[in-house]
């Protein structure tokens, strides 16, 4: 069967509206698909896992009568479970792990009406913002393949921004949604936390700070997605207000006379690229026009110790995300099956002492608390969504000297030597010269955006970021369905896709 030509002219509601009027069939879809992910994959390798039968399989049976009936799909190759298919993290620990069942976000997706034609790359255990893993490659950029789509759902977002599919799913602990979101020209939500569900194997990731969501290239597909997959699960610790109306009904709502705060200074970081400044200052006089009232300032941080103590929370849940591996592969893991980074600070995170944890825990909280009051006064914070635009392939990487020395401490499992000489706060430092925004708002729990409203001289996208009340998506969807309407991005194709089509 052939594919639908007319394919990337709909975001992904506007396909299942197709379905739905029998105006389209499903398998002409995932044929479309397909198609495009084999075309293009090669140049990008944003898909690791195909799962084609699966999805011819599906579109030719009975789908579930949901929003998005029959329309292409991609998931994450981390946490979230599909039965039968296996699940990487981006790790070689874990590429021969099959699960036996869906994860409830897993069991969402497909009652939304989706259909999963593969997996995308992710780089080991989500904790970088590129997506270089060892196990798979690096993931390219549509619209550079020298550079960087971000991380860590980095092969979501250049397979949405390639058109392979209308919006795939993504994960977000310190921007991981976000962050490839401005990197590849696509509307980013995190929602606000506990807001989906992440059971039935955890009960929260990362001490609360991950939640999964989607990247899309419309904002109503993102705001009818979590219409699709909100709400608590069993079992839940805690979930986020139940909203007023569905958050599809938001978007072309009118925002009101919003009160913005926009600041271009880094939380986490030093320098800002000047790209991300003129963004930023073209998107605040944009708001301006639109009628808010938008004025310089921003929530004081004390970014050098909210860097080490969210770097400690990372280190600690590394080190139990390998232990708690082994208890579930049932095999003891060893240096060697792990990126030397990755075992770097897991040897950290066994050298930190629980009050250590404690104390860090306890230092990014109060931040939260100090955060909050600043949205009393503010209805929404404006900042750019990175420090820069798309770096190079490897250019965050460790570098020959620092691998050598986690090499060699990783081999020794020299866990105390490790902050002494292996350059992990050096490494520490440069990622969040990269992302010295998204962190912060996945300690606080509020929803936030990254918006693609600006493109650079070298037709790079840079993403604007916006941070609403906590519980309150509905303002940021009300937001971004008025910047859509104001300045539309869905007609920027990035280059690989015309070069594909000639």
């Amino acid at each position: 069967m052939s594919g639908f030509k007319d394919y990337d002219k709909y975001d992904g509601l506007g396909l299942g509206e197709l379905v739905r009027k029998k105006e389209v069939k499903p398998r002409e879809l995932v044929e479309e698909a397909i198609s495009r992910i084999e075309r293009l994959n090669p140049q990008l390798n944003a898909v690791i896992y195909p799962m084609y039968d699966l999805a011819r399989r599906a579109a030719d049976g009975d789908l579930p009568d949901g929003p998005f009936k029959g329309v292409p799909f991609l998931m994450k190759d981390i946490l979230a479970a599909y039965a039968g298919v296996p699940l990487t993290n981006g790790s070689r620990f874990f590429k021969d792990f099959v699960p036996d069942h869906d994860s409830e976000m897993v069991k969402r997706f497909k009652a939304a009406g989706v259909i999963v034609v593969g997996k995308t790359n992710t780089p080991e255990f989500g904790l970088v913002p590129f997506t270089e893993p060892e196990l798979f490659g690096p993931t390219r950029n549509p619209w550079d393949v020298s550079r960087t789509p971000g991380g860590s759902s980095g092969g979501s977002a250049a397979a949405v921004a390639a058109r392979m599919v209308p919006l795939a799913h993504g994960s977000d602990g310190g921007g991981s949604i976000r962050i490839p979101a401005s990197c590849c020209g696509l509307f980013g939500l995190k929602p606000t936390r506990g807001r989906n569900p992440i059971g039935p194997d955890f009960a929260e990731a990362w001490r609360g700070l991950y939640c999964d969501h989607v990247l899309t290239r419309s904002v109503r597909d993102s705001a009818a997605m979590l219409d699709a997959t909100c709400g608590p699960d069993v079992g839940a610790l805690y979930y986020a207000p139940t909203p007023a109306r569905p958050f599809l009904s938001e978007v072309g709502k009118e925002p009101g006379k919003l009160r913005i705060a926009f600041t271009s200074k880094p939380f986490l970081g030093g320098a800002v690229h000047s790209d991300c400044v003129k963004g930023l200052e073209a998107t605040a006089k944009l708001c301006r026009e639109l009628g808010h009232e938008v004025v310089e300032a921003a929530p004081q941080v004390d970014g050098k110790a909210f860097a080490a103590a969210f770097l400690t929370i990372v280190c600690v849940e590394t080190r139990a995300t390998i232990e708690e591996s082994e208890l579930l592969l049932n095999r003891k893991a060893s240096f060697g099956d792990f990126e030397p980074s990755t075992w770097v600070l897991a040897l950290l995170g066994k050298q930190c002492r629980a009050p250590e944890f404690s104390k860090a825990l306890n230092l990014v909280q109060r931040t939260a608390r100090q955060i909050g009051e600043f949205f009393t006064r503010y209805d929404v914070l404006l900042t750019p969504t990175l420090a820069m635009p798309p770096v190079a392939i490897g250019e965050l990487q460790p570098k020959g000297s620092q691998v050598m020395a986690m090499k060699l401490l990783g081999r020794l499992n020299a866990g105390g030597l490790i902050g002494k000489v292996s350059g992990i706060d050096v490494l520490s430092e440069h990622v969040f010269e990269f992302i010295p925004y998204t962190p912060l708002f996945n300690v606080t729990g509020q929803p936030a955006m990254s918006v693609p409203l600006y493109w650079n001289d070298e037709g790079l996208p840079i993403g604007m970021h916006f941070v609403g009340r906590y519980g309150e998506e509905a303002t940021l969807f009300r937001l971004a369905g008025q910047l859509e309407q104001a300045k539309p991005w869905s007609t920027r194709i990035p280059p690989i896709c015309a070069e594909a089509k000639q």
